[in-house]
């Protein structure tokens, strides 16, 4: 079997020491491919030579909402030369987090309107951030991506690490979005997430780990990594009732199709 991580963070510190080792680890377990989605601007020379420096690596450039008190408003601009110039396979990751209390709604959502817009003409799929905020990122996709009733939005990408209602899931689903799930559909307690996937169509579907944050159930605690992304598939599977070869073909077919990604 051939999986896509579509999204974990290979570039951050916590893999400094051993990056060639976590990654050998994922091709190992038959994670061929990886999407890389940055966190702000000052990290993109480092998740550029990150994916350079290893086949298989793609990267995604963007503002990440936690992080909002290191981005600057110059920094939307720097991002559209860096798009146009990098041509990295998504803009993101991006979004809302209405999580934590004492960040700026306003000013999350002006940096994340700005990134939709780039997306939409650049025709690039968008890494969305939505924790405790799906709703309003489903409606600044409508309004950004001109979706009337019940039509596609002009934008395309993925809710990542999705955690909402299957009506949310629905409504992304209409929009032409796909969700993605990692470590916390390990946890038995997540009982919501569980039947969401043990019913939803497997063409809005792409499995992720969020590495090194988000580990599953059998690494509580611990640093996750792309290699954990098979624990992931299986527990999806048992779930679905189905092989897990099955579910492995449409996710890789889905993270293709999405991210445009080139053979393994």
């Amino acid at each position: 079997m051939e999986l896509v991580d579509s999204h974990c963070h290979l570039d951050v510190a916590e893999f400094d020491a051993d990056r060639d080792a976590v990654i050998a680890r994922a091709r190992e377990a038959g994670v061929r491919r990886q999407v890389v989605p940055a966190i702000n601007a000052a990290g993109w020379p480092g998740l550029r030579d990150a994916c350079r420096a290893a086949p298989g690596l793609y990267p995604a450039y963007g503002l990440h909402p936690v992080f909002l008190a290191g981005h600057e408003p110059a920094h939307l601009d720097q991002l559209r030369e860096w798009v146009e110039r990098e041509r990295p396979v998504a803009i993101g990751e991006c979004g809302l987090d209405f999580f934590i209390q004492d960040l700026d709604r306003s000013a999350q959502s002006g940096y994340f309107d700005a990134q939709l817009r780039l997306a939409r003409d650049t025709g690039l799929p968008v890494i969305v951030h939505a924790r405790r905020a799906v709703d309003a990122v489903i409606a600044a996709i409508r309004r950004i991506g001109g979706a009337a009733s019940g039509q596609p939005s002009r934008l395309r990408g993925v809710v990542h690490s999705f955690s909402g209602s299957p009506e949310q899931a629905r409504q992304l689903w209409d929009l032409g979005f796909l969700v993605g799930l990692g470590g916390p559909v390990t946890y038995e307690r997540a009982q919501r997430l569980r039947r969401l996937v043990a019913d939803m169509p497997l063409e809005f579907l792409l499995l992720e780990t969020d590495a090194p944050d988000q580990p599953g159930a059998c690494h509580r605690g611990q640093r996750n990594e792309p290699a954990h992304l098979v624990e992931v598939l299986e527990t999806i599977a048992r779930l679905r009732d189905e092989d897990p070869a099955v579910i492995a073909a449409a996710t890789t077919a889905n993270a293709e199709r999405l991210f445009g990604l080139p053979p393994a």
